[in-house]
C-alpha cells in the first residue's frame, strides 16, 4: 500500500506540474487557486484526488477552448494535502498562504473536522472556499462559516425531498431512527423542524449508538409504520437484521433510509446474525433519497456538452490514466467551471475600474477583492453536468433522486427539484399491493404471451395441415408421376409459416410494442381491519394500434384455417384410415374456431375483472388444446390397442396396398379417358377424310362432265353409207376423204354367231352409256352417298339417261362421192 501511495503522489505531482507549465506557456493571465484535499480519506484507502484529477484536467481543457473572456485567464491549481487530520491540514493551509502565491479562492475540502476548521478562518483571510465533497450539515451555519460555499448538496438537502414524498402519499404519521454519530443528529433536528412545518405527526423519535434492536422494537410497540432512518452503512446491516427478526418489513411497513454508494454494503459481517438473503429480504421495497451525482437530462450545458457526453470523455481520460472512478467527479468538474466564471467576472470588473478610474495608481484591497469574489459566486447560475448550479446562502440548490430496492437492485423512481420544489415520480415505484412482477417483467410477459400463442397455433395446425397436404399431393396425382414428399419438406413448410409469424411479430415489436397501462381505482379500507389502505389497480397490455395488429394476425390465421379445411375436404375419400384425418381436422377447426370466438368475447367483456378473465382464457386454451389433441391422437391409440399387429407391423403393407388400389383406380380412370380421347381423335380423322373424299367426288363429277361434253363434240363424225357394198366417210373438218370400207357380205353383220362388231359406233355408244354411271356411283358408298348395292344402271335411271344423252353420237348417211 505504501508503494501504491508513493506512486500516486508521484503521478499527482507530475500532473500538477503539467498544469502549471501549461498555464505558464499559454500566455494567459494566471489566477492562483489553492486546492486542499486529502489523498486518502482513511489510512490504506484509495487515492481520492487521483480519481478526481481527470475531471479537473478535462474542465481546464474545455475552459481553454472557450471564447473570451474565459480564455483570457488560466487557473493555476496548487495542491495541499490535509491528510484528513486537523493539525496537519491546518499546517498545510497556513504554509500555502505563507509561502504564496496570493490565492483568490480555496478549492476543495472533504473531511468534516478539517474543513470546518479551515472554513471558520476564511473570513480573517478574506478568502472564499468552494467545496465539491463536504456534505456535513453543520457547515450550513452561515454565522460560523460565512465564506463557505459548496457545489454538492448538504445532508440537510434530503429533508425537503422526504417531506414532499410523505405528503404525496398522505403519510401523516412517521417515526425516526437516528444513529448518534457524525452529523446525523443535526440532520434529524432539521428534519423534525420540516415535519412539524408540514403538519406531519412524529409518533416516536429513537436514537442508538451501538445496538439498534431495542429502538426498533420500540417503534414496533408504538405501531409506527413509516420509519425514517439516519445511519451509516456499517450500522445499516445491524438495523436490517433486527428488522428481519422482528418482521418489520413487507407491505405493512415502509422504510426511508439513506443511499449508500458502496457496492454490496449489505454483505453480512460477524457482527450480525443474518445471511445476505435475509438482509435483502428485509430491505426489499425500501426507499432512499440522495443528491444526483450526474444529471439525467439530455441538455448541453455551459461547456457545450451534455452530461452523458462529459461522462464518456471522463471515462476515457480515467481509463488512460489507469485510475478508479469517483462519484464526486461531476461536482469537481462543475466546481472548476464555477471558480473560472466567478474569477473571470471579478477580473473583468477590476479591469473596468482600472480603465475608468480617476486615480492614476488604482489599487484594490484584499478585503474588497474577497467581497467581490463572494458576491460573484453567490450570483452563479448555469447548467452543468450535475444539473443547474445555483447557490442560496452558500448552499447548492440541486436535485435529489429517489431510488427503491427492487429484487436486490437499486431502481430510480423519481427526483425532487429543490429549485422549483417539484417532485416527479415515475411508474417504476412499486408497493406490495398485489403486483407480483415489475413493470419491465410485465411488459416482457405481454410480449412473450403474444409470441407463444402465435407460434403455438402455427405449430399445432401448421403441422397437421402439412401432413394433410402431403396426402393430398400423393392421392391427387393425376399424371401418375412419382411423388416423394419427405418429412424434411414438411418441416420446411411449417418453418415457412413460422417465418411469416416471425416477420409479423418483429414488425409489431419494432413499430408499436406492447406497453403496460395501469387503471387505478379509489382507495379501499383493508378488509382485515389493519391500519393500511388498499388502492386497487389493473394492469393491461396495450399499444397504439392494437386493433390493426390483431386484425393482421386473425386474417393470417383465418386463411391458414380455411386452407386446412380445403385440404381436409379434398382428402375425404382417401381409403387409408391412418392417412384420412379430414373428419378430425374439421372437428378440430370447428372446436378451435368456436372456442376462440367465445374466449375473445368473454375476455373483452371481463377486462375489468382480471381473475374472471384469466380463468376464462385459461379454460378456453386448455379445453381447445385438449380436444384437438384427443381428436388427432385418440383414434390412432384406439386402433393400436385393438389390433397392435395390424397397426404397427402391417402398417406399411396396408399403406402400400391402399396406395396400390388407389393407383389402379386412377389407372382405370385414365384408361377410359384414353379410349374416349382415342375415339374422339379417330372420329375427327374420319370426318376430315370424308370431307376430302366429298371434295374428290365433286372434282370427278366435274371431270366426267368435261369428258361427256368432249364426247358430244368428237373431232370426227362417222358418216356411213352403203353404196355398192362399200362404206364411204368424210371428216368433220371438211377434209373430204374417201376410203374404201372393207367390203363385207350382206349378211356379215349378223354373222359370227349373230354378234355385232365391238368397235362399231353403236357398240361404242352403248359401252359409254353403261360404264360412266357405274364409275360415278362407285365412289358414293365410301363418302356416305348411294349404297353400292344400288349402283346398277337400272337403279339410277336419271344418271344413266343423263350420261347417255351426253354420250349420244349422231350418225347420218351422206352420199359418198366417188
Amino acid at each position: 500500500m505504501e508503494d501504491r501511495g508513493s506512486v500516486g503522489k508521484v503521478l499527482l505531482l507530475v500532473a500538477f506540474l503539467e498544469l502549471v507549465l501549461t498555464s505558464l506557456c499559454s500566455g494567459r493571465h494566471p489566477l492562483p487557486i489553492l486546492w486542499i484535499m486529502p489523498q486518502t480519506a482513511e489510512p490504506g484507502g484509495s487515492n481520492l484526488t487521483e480519481a478526481l484529477l481527470p475531471a479537473v484536467q478535462l474542465a481546464l481543457q474545455h475552459l481553454s477552448r472557450q471564447p473570451a473572456p474565459l480564455r483570457n485567464y488560466q487557473l493555476q491549481l496548487h495542491f495541499a494535502d490535509t491528510q484528513c487530520d486537523n493539525a496537519k491540514g491546518l499546517k498545510a493551509f497556513y504554509d500555502a498562504l505563507f509561502y504564496g502565491p496570493k490565492y483568490f479562492i480555496v478549492f476543495g475540502g472533504l473531511c468534516p473536522s478539517v474543513t470546518s476548521i479551515i472554513a471558520e478562518s476564511l473570513q480573517g483571510w478574506n478568502l472564499v472556499q468552494l467545496s465539491f465533497a463536504a456534505t456535513t450539515a453543520s457547515l450550513a451555519d452561515k454565522k460560523k462559516y460565512p465564506n463557505f460555499f459548496r457545489i454538492i448538496p448538504s445532508d440537510n438537502a434530503v429533508n425537503p425531498a422526504l417531506v414532499k414524498f410523505l405528503k404525496r402519499y398522505g403519510w401523516n404519521r412517521v417515526g425516526t431512527l437516528t444513529q448518534e454519530v457524525q452529523s446525523f443528529p443535526v440532520v434529524q433536528k432539521d428534519l423534525i423542524k420540516q415535519l412539524e412545518k408540514a403538519n406531519i405527526q412524529i409518533a416516536l423519535t429513537e436514537t442508538f449508538s451501538q445496538d439498534p434492536c431495542e429502538s426498533i422494537r420500540n417503534l414496533k410497540v408504538n405501531d409506527v409504520k413509516i420509519i425514517i432512518g439516519q445511519f451509516d452503512e456499517l450500522s445499516a446491516t445491524k438495523v436490517l437484521c433486527c428488522t428481519y427478526h422482528l418482521n418489520m418489513f413487507g407491505g405493512r411497513y415502509q422504510w426511508l433510509i439513506p443511499d449508500w454508494h458502496q457496492e454490496s454494503w449489505w454483505s453480512p459481517s460477524g457482527l450480525v446474525n443474518c445471511s445476505s438473503q435475509s438482509l435483502l429480504k428485509a430491505m426489499e421495497g425500501s426507499i432512499s433519497v440522495d443528491y444526483e451525482t450526474l444529471s439525467a437530462k439530455q441538455i448541453r450545458g455551459v461547456s457545450g456538452r451534455s452530461p452523458q457526453e462529459y461522462q464518456r470523455e471522463y471515462d476515457k481520460w480515467r481509463e488512460e490514466a489507469g485510475v478508479e472512478s469517483s462519484r464526486l467527479h461531476g461536482f469537481a468538474y462543475d466546481g472548476i467551471w464555477t471558480v473560472a466564471k466567478t474569477l473571470t467576472r471579478v477580473m473583468e470588473v477590476v479591469r473596468h475600474k482600472e480603465r475608468y478610474s480617476i486615480h492614476q495608481n488604482f489599487t484594490i484591497s484584499q478585503k474588497e477583492l474577497g467581497q467581490m469574489v463572494f458576491e460573484a459566486m453567490n450570483e452563479t447560475n448555469f447548467f452543468g453536468v450535475t444539473g443547474q448550479v445555483l447557490f442560496k446562502d452558500g448552499e447548492r440548490i440541486g436535485t435529489m433522486q429517489f431510488t427503491q430496492i427492487q429484487e436486490g437492485k437499486k431502481v430510480k423512481i423519481g427526483e425532487y427539484n429543490s429549485i422549483t420544489d417539484v417532485l416527479e415520480l415515475n411508474r417504476k415505484i412499486r408497493f406490495p399491493d398485489g403486483s407480483f412482477v415489475s413493470e419491465e417483467v410485465f411488459e416482457t410477459l405481454c410480449t412473450v404471451r403474444t409470441w407463444i400463442l402465435t407460434f403455438g397455433y402455427t405449430l399445432a395446425f401448421g403441422a397437421m395441415f402439412a401432413k394433410t397436404w402431403r396426402v393430398h399431393a400423393i392421392f391427387k396425382n393425376v399424371k401418375l408421376k412419382k411423388t416423394a414428399i419427405r418429412d424434411l419438406r414438411l418441416v420446411a413448410v411449417v418453418g415457412g409459416l413460422l417465418l411469416i409469424d416471425l416477420c409479423i411479430l418483429i414488425s409489431w415489436q419494432a413499430i408499436d410494442p406492447l406497453r403496460r397501462t395501469v387503471e387505478v381505482f379509489s382507495l379501499e379500507l383493508d378488509p382485515l381491519g389493519e391500519d393500511i389502505a388498499l388502492r386497487p389497480f389493473l394492469e393491461h397490455c396495450e399499444n397504439t394500434h392494437m386493433t390493426t395488429w390483431l386484425a393482421i394476425i386473425y386474417v393470417y390465421k383465418g386463411f391458414l384455417m380455411l386452407f386446412g379445411c380445403f385440404l381436409a375436404w379434398e382428402t375425404r375419400n382417401v381409403s387409408i384410415p391412418a392417412l384420412n384425418d379430414s373428419c378430425y381436422i374439421g372437428m378440430s377447426v370447428y372446436n378451435v374456431g368456436i372456442m376462440c370466438i367465445i374466449g375473445a368475447s368473454v375476455s373483452y367483456m371481463t377486462r375489468d375483472q382480471p381473475n374472471v378473465q384469466f380463468c376464462v382464457v385459461a379454460l378456453v386454451i386448455f379445453f381447445s388444446s385438449t380436444v384437438t389433441l384427443c381428436l388427432v391422437f385418440v383414434p390412432k391409440l384406439i386402433t393400436m390397442r385393438r389390433d397392435p399387429d395390424s397397426a404397427t407391423q402391417s402398417a406399411w403393407y396396408q399403406l402400400t396396398q391402399g396406395i396400390k388400389r388407389d393407383v389402379e383406380d386412377t389407372q382405370r380412370r385414365s384408361s377410359i379417358t384414353s379410349v374416349v380421347q382415342t375415339s374422339s381423335s379417330r372420329l375427327y380423322s374420319l370426318q376430315t377424310e370424308n370431307q376430302g373424299l366429298r371434295r374428290r367426288v365433286m372434282e370427278l363429277d366435274s371431270e366426267l362432265e368435261v369428258v361427256a361434253r368432249q364426247m358430244q363434240d368428237l373431232p370426227q363424225m362417222f358418216l356411213c353409207k352403203e353404196h355398192f357394198g362399200e362404206k364411204t366417210f368424210t371428216t368433220h373438218a371438211g377434209v373430204l376423204g374417201r376410203n374404201k370400207c372393207r367390203t363385207l357380205p350382206q349378211n356379215s353383220r349378223t354373222s359370227r354367231n349373230g354378234a355385232k362388231d365391238i368397235n362399231s359406233p353403236e357398240q361404242l355408244q352403248r359401252r359409254l352409256s353403261l360404264q360412266l354411271p357405274i364409275l360415278h356411283h362407285a365412289y358414293l358408298p365410301s363418302i356416305g352417298g348411294v349404297d353400292a348395292s344400288s349402283a346398277s344402271p337400272s337403279n339410277s335411271t336419271s344418271s344413266l339417261s343423263k350420261h347417255a344423252a351426253m354420250a349420244t353420237c349422231s350418225y347420218s348417211h351422206v352420199p359418198t362421192r366417188l
